[in-house]
């Protein structure tokens, strides 16, 4: 059984994956911030708002497909 919370975070992780893909790194990093209020420690929001703050201030080329290449280790 999934709680609620749990739900929450799935329906807002879900929608900041979706702005992710669309190149929209400033909406999507609002829902993946929102699930993280909601579970501060939801690993994969965590994941997706640091790569959407790096995008926010590195943005990709428009011919993005979607993966994030590490720079440093």
């Amino acid at each position: 059984m999934i709680s609620e919370e749990k739900k929450k975070v799935l329906e807002l992780f879900a929608e900041g994956r979706r702005y992710y893909k669309l190149m929209d790194f400033s909406k999507a990093l609002q829902f993946f911030s929102d699930a993280l209020r909601v579970d501060p420690n939801d690993g994969p929001s965590k994941v997706y708002y640091l790569r959407c703050k790096h995008y926010i201030d590195n943005p990709p080329p428009e011919d993005w497909d979607g993966v994030f290449v590490m720079t440093t280790k």
